[in-house]
C-alpha cells in the first residue's frame, strides 16, 4: 500500500527571476562569440574561442530549456504527484507558482488492459458515435500528475435490483468524495475515477439486497426494521460506511451518500400499488370500528346511568347494532321508524 509524502517545491517566482538572468547571459555570450568570430575572421586571428563561447552558449541554452519545463501551477484544491524516472518522490499540496525538477513525470501513462475492457465495453453498448468516440478519448487519455482534491459528485444511474424480500425496484444514489491520499489514488489502483464509480454501484446493489423496501404485513419482521423507503437517513448511513471500506484503498474518502431515486419496478408497481391501497384502506376501516365502539359504548353506558331508559340486554346489543351500521356504513344512513314494539 502507497503512502501520501509530502513535498515542499520551491517557488516559481525566484527561479524565474534566475531564468531571466541566465536567459540573458546566453543571449549575450552567443552575440558576442558570432560578432568575436567576425572580428578574428576579418583579423586573421584564431577563432577557437569565438566556437567555444557560441557552443557553450548553445548547450547553456538546451539546459536552459529544461529548467523552464519545471514550472508549475497549482489552483486551491490541487495537487500533484511528482515522480522521478518511476519512482514516487512526494506530492506537493502549496498552491500557487512553483518551480520542481524537471524530470518530474507529467503524466502516468496509459493502461491497454483498461483500453481493451473500455473497447469492448463500448462494442456491445448502444452508444451513440460520438458518445463512443468521447469515450474512447477518455479511457484512452493518460492520467495526469496532477490532481484535483477538491469534493467531486457522481450521480449514479437509475439500476434494477432486488430488495431483501426479493421484490425487483429501481434505485440509484448520488456520492459526494474527494481524493484524500494521492499516492494510493495514483498508485494501488488502475483508474481511481473509474473504481469510484463502480465501486459505488457495487455497494448501492449491496445496501439494497440487505434491507426491504418497505414493511410488509405478510412478513415476520419488526415494524421497527429499516427500509429502504422509511428510513432514508440510516439507508444513507449505511451505505456511506459501505462506500468508505471499499474506497479506502484507493485514498478515495466518502463526504455524503444519498439515495435519489427510490420505486418499484414497472412490472410489480400496478400490484403493489393495490396492495399499498388496500393497506390503507384496512388501516382507515380499523380507525373507523375503533372509532364507532367507543361511541357506541359511551352512548349505551350515559343511556344507563341516567335512568331514563330502561334498556334489557337485547335492547342493548339491538341499538349498538344500529349505531354500529349507521357509524361504519360508507353511505347515509336510511332509518326506519318503528312505531310498534321491538318484541
Amino acid at each position: 500500500m502507497s503512502v501520501e509524502k509530502k513535498i515542499k517545491a520551491a517557488s516559481g517566482w525566484g527561479m524565474l527571476a534566475a531564468c531571466l538572468a541566465a536567459f540573458v547571459i546566453i543571449v549575450a555570450l552567443f552575440i558576442g562569440g558570432i560578432c568575436l568570430a567576425v572580428a578574428t575572421e576579418d583579423s586573421g586571428e584564431s577563432i577557437t574561442l569565438p566556437v567555444v563561447m557560441v557552443i557553450v552558449s548553445i548547450a547553456l541554452f538546451i539546459g536552459w530549456c529544461i529548467l523552464v519545463s519545471g514550472f508549475f501551477t497549482l489552483q486551491p484544491g490541487q495537487a500533484r504527484v511528482c515522480i522521478l524516472f518511476g519512482d514516487y518522490k512526494g506530492t506537493v499540496r502549496d498552491e500557487g507558482f512553483r518551480w520542481a525538477n524537471p524530470f518530474y513525470s507529467r503524466s502516468m501513462g496509459s493502461n491497454s488492459a483498461t483500453e481493451n475492457a473500455t473497447a469492448e465495453v463500448i462494442s456491445k453498448s448502444g452508444l451513440s458515435l460520438g458518445k463512443q468516440i468521447e469515450t474512447a478519448t477518455k479511457a484512452t487519455s493518460a492520467l495526469s500528475t496532477k490532481i484535483s482534491v477538491r469534493a467531486r459528485t457522481l450521480n449514479g444511474e437509475i439500476l434494477k435490483v432486488n430488495d431483501k424480500m426479493g421484490n425487483p425496484i429501481e434505485i440509484a444514489n448520488v456520492v459526494v468524495w474527494h481524493v484524500a491520499d494521492t499516492a494510493k489514488a495514483l498508485f494501488d489502483v488502475d483508474n481511481y475515477e473509474q473504481f469510484v464509480a463502480t465501486q459505488a454501484e457495487t455497494a448501492l446493489r449491496h445496501v439494497a439486497s440487505i434491507y426491504a423496501y418497505d414493511h410488509a404485513e405478510d412478513s415476520s419482521d419488526s415494524m421497527d426494521a429499516i427500509t429502504l423507503r422509511s428510513n432514508i437517513e440510516d439507508v444513507s448511513t449505511a451505505l456511506k460506511h459501505e462506500l468508505t471500506q471499499r474506497l479506502a484503498p484507493a485514498g478515495i474518502a466518502v463526504d455524503d451518500a444519498r439515495l435519489t431515486h427510490l420505486a418499484y419496478a414497472p412490472e410489480i408497481a400496478q400490484a403493489m400499488l393495490r396492495r399499498q391501497q388496500a393497506e390503507a384502506v384496512i388501516a382507515a376501516r380499523k380507525k373507523i370500528v375503533e372509532g364507532a365502539v367507543t361511541m357506541v359504548e359511551m352512548a349505551v353506558d350515559e343511556l344507563g346511568q341516567h335512568g331514563k331508559i330502561e334498556l334489557d340486554e337485547e335492547r342493548k346489543a339491538q341499538m349498538a347494532s344500529n349505531l354500529m351500521v349507521v357509524l361504519c356504513g360508507e353511505s347515509e344512513a336510511k332509518p326506519i321508524v318503528n312505531t310498534g314494539s321491538l318484541y
